[in-house]
């Protein structure tokens, strides 16, 4: 049994050899994983490298089809959400764990009420303020956490954790709903938790904040363990070909524009946010950057534009042509299009094909006679899946079993089929690893060559920075700065913009 060479003490966290296979699929291959008492490990890997099953193992939810797991040197069976609690392992998912209507302090002690069949609603309360208080962030005890914000709810499921005596915990995707100064207090937290002993396991696609907060970083690739390293060993292209497998010259694939007229004009935008009219537009083949913190109004931008809000005021004009949108239908005849910030609930239907996913906005002319062309689509659907290697069985196979990226890319391949004019991507690139985020670049770079205007909002600096021919900075439904040399831009000249 391996030992810290500091403490002495056995590993927190040791996983050896552990195999799990599904129907066709070998998920996880012989791998070792082990976190030693107050430290952080990132746990990398792209979509479908094996992430999600290994820490489904932690929280109870999968088990091993082989190998073993010890905590703090005792072997130990998690064999259901039970038995990861009494082993000290408290799993964050990506998606919160948590009942709307309840308030905080009650989500934490949900199930685990005190007092012989009577919920002592003072002692947990002042329990929970307590463990609150310990992460120095103020949350409003009483008020449901479907009315807090997602840093909110976050921490929230952190003094869960904390709650249960947990030793070890594992963030999965913890920061990508949050904005720059949430994510600062998230990892004041995280050391926190490494000054009292307690391990971390931090899965994320942002590569600066994997240098930011982990120790030691271990990646999967195709459900096998490829490697594990001190952090301050590596850079970011080492880390990155250690992901995907080959070399990545460049994080963003190159590329020269060839910048035409305008195309989409925005004159006076009003909406309820918006206290003044917004005026902006967006040339043939530029691609557009619009960033800011959380609550600047940029999806509410692209909402206006899509017709997906009410618009208060002001005119979209495309090509010259004045346009009346009030509806989605009134953009996608007009050639706009928009993939949303959160395609589980806005882009994607879940229950439902990846065909009919994508014949959905197309049926005009994959149908006739109010009967979809059945084999006219499955043929469009696999061209695209193939364009844009969409990792998949079949085409009929449930959109909901898709990673993240792929999911991405299959709500890209169902506007591609439109051939939309205006392109409007709302974090295209949220929960997607980094080789799928690099194709999904390239795409937009191939659609910027066609004369494509594009849109994109994101809160990724670095994309923002290394993506646009020109930069949106708004703050409050305002645009505070318009960045026009985005070679020379930085991070923190878009923050002073995004403060103002």
């Amino acid at each position: 049994m391996a030992r810290s060479a500091l403490t002495g003490k056995p590993p927190l966290l040791e996983m050896h050899g552990i195999d799990k296979s599904y129907p066709g699929v070998r998920a996880l291959d012989g791998v070792s994983l082990s976190v030693q008492h107050g430290e952080v490990v990132a746990l990398l890997g792209e979509n479908g490298a094996g992430k999600s099953t290994l820490i489904k193992m932690l929280g109870g939810a999968h088990q091993p089809d082989r190998g073993n797991i010890r905590v703090a040197g005792e072997e130990v069976n998690i064999d259901s959400p039970a038995a990861a609690r009494l082993a000290g392992i408290g799993v964050i998912f990506q998606e919160f764990n948590l009942v709307p209507e309840l308030a905080p302090w009650e989500n934490i002690f949900l199930g685990r009420e005190t007092g012989f069949g009577f919920v002592r609603r003072e002692t947990e309360r002042w329990r929970a303020a307590q463990l609150f208080q310990q992460t120095g962030v103020d949350v409003p005890m009483d008020v449901p956490c479907g009315q807090l914000s997602v840093a909110q709810q976050q921490i929230v499921e952190i003094v869960k954790a904390l709650s249960q005596n947990a030793r070890l915990i594992v963030m999965d995707e913890p920061s990508a709903a949050l904005t720059t100064q949430e994510v600062a207090c998230l990892f004041d937290i995280i050391r926190d938790l490494k000054r009292r002993n307690i391990g971390v396991i931090y899965i994320s696609h942002r590569m600066d904040e994997i240098f930011q907060i982990s120790d030691r970083v271990a990646v999967l690739r195709d459900g096998q363990l490829v490697g594990t390293a001190p952090t301050g060993e590596l850079d970011r292209k080492r880390l990155i070909e250690m992901m995907v497998g080959r070399n990545i010259e460049e994080e963003f694939p190159e590329t020269t524009r060839q910048l035409g007229p305008a195309r989409l004009v925005v004159r006076g935008l009003k909406h309820a946010k918006f206290p003044v009219g917004l005026d902006f537009e967006v040339r043939r083949g530029e691609v557009l950057g619009v960033t800011g913190l959380i609550g600047a109004g940029r999806t509410e931008l692209a909402r206006l534009i899509f017709g997906a809000d009410h618009l208060v005021g002001g005119s979209v004009t495309l090509d010259g042509t004045p346009l009346d949108i009030r509806s989605p239908r009134d953009a996608i005849l007009a050639g706009i299009c928009l993939l949303t910030e959160d395609r589980k609930q806005q882009g994607l239907i879940m229950g439902a094909s990846i065909c009919e996913n994508f014949g959905l906005p197309n049926l005009s002319e994959l149908s006739y006679g109010g009967f979809v062309r059945g084999r006219q689509e499955r043929v469009a659907c696999d061209s695209y899946a193939k364009r844009l290697n969409i990792k998949m069985s079949h085409s009929q196979q449930l959109v909901g079993n898709l990673s993240g990226g792929n999911q991405q890319k299959v709500v890209l391949a169902k506007w591609l089929q439109r051939n939309a004019e205006v392109v409007i991507f709302d974090e295209p690139t949220r929960g997607v690893d980094v080789g799928s985020k690099y194709e999904i670049y390239a795409l937009i770079n191939e659609l910027a060559k066609q004369g494509k205007a594009i849109i994109m909002i994101s809160s990724e600096l670095p994309e923002i920075l290394g993506m646009s021919d020109r930069i949106l900075v708004m703050h409050e439904g305002r645009i505070t700065g318009t960045i026009q040399d985005t070679a020379a831009a930085t991070q923190e000249q878009i923050m002073e913009f995004a403060a103002q």
